[in-house]
């Protein structure tokens, strides 16, 4: 009886190191897959869905956003450009039971959980964008419990609207001159027309 005690102590124990109820590793910034001991993620699609604020980013202008679907207790949270594994902008302060991970070597380039508590939909997170980013996808593995997890969660991706904006400036300027130019040939032609 005591050997099957002392079996079952031991399983815990292993079971709660390898598990990281603390948050993810760093380990787990790249291919952002927990280390569960040996437990696989879930076949995808995920019960849940990344949320961004927009469609479009700027440089320095906060992004919120939100894991929607059923409750959650670990998550590993980053933002990526095109199909590099490299976390890319800087999170802001990370909301309860949450806290920054150190990816690609910026201090606050990852979300994971602090603890097992409880996460859901409106658990908020705020990203800001970096300059050198054209496109962004959001990125998470998420974990309802230890042994049931998903990972490639994605959002659908948002395109830097700093690029467009200064052309739509540029086109609507054009237009006025061109317009303008063409009034004032009219006029000339009528004012000549007159005078002869």
């Amino acid at each position: 009886m005591d050997a099957v005690f002392f079996g079952v102590v031991i399983l815990q124990v292993l079971t709660s190191v390898l598990s990281f109820p603390s948050g993810a590793p760093t380990s787990a910034c790249v291919d952002m897959m927990p280390r569960h001991g040996g437990v696989q993620p879930k076949p995808n699609p995920a019960p849940y869905t990344i949320y961004p604020s927009s469609t479009t980013f700027q440089t320095g202008k906060p992004i919120t956003v939100v894991i929607k679907g059923p409750d959650y207790s670990g998550v590993l949270l980053e933002a990526r450009s095109g199909s590099d594994s490299k976390a890319i902008g800087t999170w802001q302060t990370p909301p309860t039971n949450t806290k920054f991970l150190a990816c690609s070597g910026n201090q606050q380039g990852a979300i994971t959980h602090a603890n097992t508590n409880i996460k859901n939909n409106s658990t908020v997170y705020t990203w800001i964008p970096p300059a050198t980013a054209k496109n962004v996808v959001f990125k998470a593995t998420v974990a309802q419990q230890r042994t049931v997890f998903w990972v490639d969660v994605m959002s659908s991706t948002l395109t830097s609207s700093e690029g467009g904006t200064s052309l739509d400036v540029y086109s609507s300027a054009e237009r006025i001159v061109t317009s303008s130019l063409l009034l004032l040939v009219v006029l000339l032609v009528i004012v000549r027309y007159q005078v002869a």
